[in-house]
């Protein structure tokens, strides 16, 4: 789906092909049921004019029966096309708009969220700082969403409608040339003379026209991009806004909200009139346009053969109602233009999306062209443990490192605290060893067939029900409901144990029903369950008071005894259990860009690592040293 026809035969060739192409068949058939009904509507046009002027004529009269007749079949003709043909043709149409839809949203959902985390890598692999080298697409839930649904609802109505031309050219055109009449001054075309001036009015009216449509048409998908770029960024200021709306209140800063606002709208504002204006005059042209169509070209070629009083009233008026429908089938482009604009538009932002997510399938070459790309990730046997060889990370487009690990090794049930100042890099250093940093160079190696967790520091839970939440990334069937209300109450969440089907309470979910300490039980509770080999901990107990980030590490070390932890924590002195033996058997530092590790006893006896308030000076200090420097609930 990384081009134009492959994006629009995609769903044509996929497994789900027969319900494509059932769906289509029917939708022509009824496309050419309608074309034909054209035919039929201009015959018995012709019929009622003619039976309507005929009426007073002594020679040849027309009764009021016959009137009545023609209007009736005219009625019934109208009736089919419009509801039989037309309306059920509407239902099949948008029946595949709404499948090819789901089809595509399936598509791209599953490539946004494989095992690469491509999700990740298109918002947070690479920023502008190159631009020439790299280009990553902006908005990409409008992409997913609107501009999914707008493609696949214009390229089906561009379809149809090219359906339509090609089978009224068919039907209609036989029908013009089956009345056509001789024409004095043009004796080579005989008696199609009449057809010949048809297809000249109609070849010399329509593509001109056409022509002005497809300019106009190519502002306005200039202005259609730019527009959902404007409203792309305005809804996400929008959603940063809801989701931050917390922060924002506590620090009063509506104000500067309101600014941000304001300057994204007025984008779509001054957009949006531009736009206005376009559409405004397209739409006087497309009026003018339809008149002289259906009043002065439709009825031209046939009034010369009409005046020379070689053709009835009746076959004259049916030839100018099959030269409008020609006339308006042809036109149909020009009807269109708008949409087709708009569906360039939505093609443009999805192939640009695909190619994106193509690229990102091959991250270290995705991110060569923004800094330096070569990490090495391996597996060794799970005795080895974790073994950093080398690490050296930079940012996007640096190629001077901000931290070197040199050698490291994590044995199997080893404690590591890993501590540092304030933008050492530790919680990069943790994106890195999980495959989430990008730019850098040595190598990972994990322990093979064991099972990694990384509860990164901010903790985020998704509109799902508890159980979900716990399990994560298996699915519920793999856990019994049991074992999962046993991790819960470990975790010390036993008064929801009740609750594992639920997405939340009273219209809220968990996300917002649990304070901060619950979620990170909750990551506690998940931990337990899973049983990793290999945990990295962000700041995971930064919530809890301290008897609760006590019970947190002695759950963990209880239920998995033989994995490997490297915690970062914000406080000085790491907590100790309930008997006064520490948790942690070494600490790695990072300080000046590089790192070291060492025994944690072998430490000079004070804090190991900053704190967020003054470390205290001796041991008996301890407990107010927790008091101010654990986080509150």
């Amino acid at each position: 789906m990384l081009s134009f026809s492959g994006l629009m035969a995609a769903y044509w060739l996929s497994k789900k092909w027969l319900e494509a192409w059932g769906l289509t068949s029917v939708i022509i058939i009824l496309t050419a049921l309608s074309a034909m009904a054209s035919v039929w509507f201009a015959e018995v046009s012709g019929q009622l004019v003619s039976a309507i002027a005929l009426l007073h004529r002594p020679e040849h009269p027309a009764t009021l029966r016959t009137i009545l007749g023609s209007a009736a079949i005219l009625a019934a003709i109208v009736l089919l096309r419009d509801v039989g043909f037309i309306s059920v043709r509407h239902y099949f149409s948008t029946t595949l708009h709404r499948k090819w839809r789901s089809w595509l949203d399936q598509r791209f959902n599953d490539a946004l969220l494989d095992s690469n985390h491509t999700h990740y890598h298109l918002q947070h692999g690479a920023t502008h700082a190159i631009p020439p080298k790299i280009s990553v697409p902006d908005n990409i839930d409008q992409r997913v969403q609107e501009s999914v649904k707008g493609m696949a609802g214009g390229a089906i109505g561009v379809a149809m409608g090219i359906t339509g031309v090609l089978l009224s050219l068919a039907f209609v055109g036989r029908k013009i040339i089956e009345t056509s009449a001789p024409i004095n001054g043009l004796p080579f075309f005989g008696e199609y003379g009449s057809a010949f001036l048809t297809l000249v009015a109609v070849v010399a009216y329509v593509p001109i026209a056409t022509f002005v449509a497809t300019k106009l048409g190519a502002v306005l998908q200039v202005l259609d991009n730019t527009m959902q770029r404007a409203e792309g960024s305005y809804r996400g200021e929008l959603n940063t806004l809801l989701h931050n709306s917390f922060y924002i209140a506590a620090a009063s800063g509506e104000i500067a909200q309101k600014g941000i606002h304001k300057r994204r709208y007025l984008d779509i504002d001054r957009t949006w009139a531009r736009l206005n204006k376009l559409v405004s005059g397209y739409m006087a042209f497309e009026l003018f346009y339809n008149f002289l169509g259906s009043r002065i070209v439709a009825y031209a070629p046939g009034l010369l053969p009409y005046v020379d009083n070689k053709i009835s009233l009746q076959t004259y008026v049916t030839g100018a109602e099959l030269a409008n429908a020609l006339i308006i089938a042809c036109s149909w482009f020009i009807h269109v233009m708008p949409d087709i604009s708009t569906l360039k538009a939505n093609l443009g932002r999805l192939t640009e999306l695909a190619r994106a997510i193509e690229d990102v399938q091959r991250p270290r070459k995705f991110y060569a062209r923004t800094g330096v790309s070569e990490l090495r990730y391996s597996t060794q046997d799970s005795k080895l443990g974790l073994t950093l060889d080398g690490l050296e990370l930079m940012h996007e487009g640096d190629d001077v490192p901000f931290i070197r690990t040199g050698e490291h090794h994590f044995m199997p049930g080893e404690w590591t605290l890993l501590v540092g100042e304030s933008g050492s890099g530790k919680s990069s250093l943790f994106k890195a060893i999980n495959r989430l940093w990008p730019h850098g160079r040595g190598a990972a190696i994990l322990p093979e067939s064991v099972r990694s967790l990384y509860a990164a520091q901010d903790v985020n839970l998704p509109p799902i029900s508890l159980k979900e939440l716990i399990c994560m990334p298996d699915l519920v069937e793999a856990h019994s409901d049991v074992d999962v209300a046993v991790a819960l109450t470990k975790a010390g969440l036993a008064e929801f144990a009740g609750d594992l089907a639920e997405d939340g309470r009273k219209g809220h979910s968990w996300d917002q029903l649990l304070s901060g300490g619950q979620k990170q039980k909750i990551i506690l509770a998940r931990i337990l369950l899973l049983q990793p080999g290999l945990l990295f901990l962000d700041e995971s107990t930064s919530a809890l008071d301290p008897d609760a980030t006590v019970a947190f590490h002695q759950a963990i070390k209880d239920a998995c005894p033989s994995t490997t932890v490297i915690s970062i924590m914000h406080d000085a002195i790491p907590p100790r259990s309930s008997i006064g033996k520490g948790f942690y058997d070494s600490v790695l530092i990072i300080a000046n860009g590089t790192t070291r590790k060492e025994p944690l006893e072998e430490t000079k006896g004070g804090p190991v690592g900053p704190a967020r308030v003054k470390p205290a000076a001796q041991a008996e200090q301890r407990e107010d040293v927790w008091q101010w420097s654990s986080g509150q609930e």
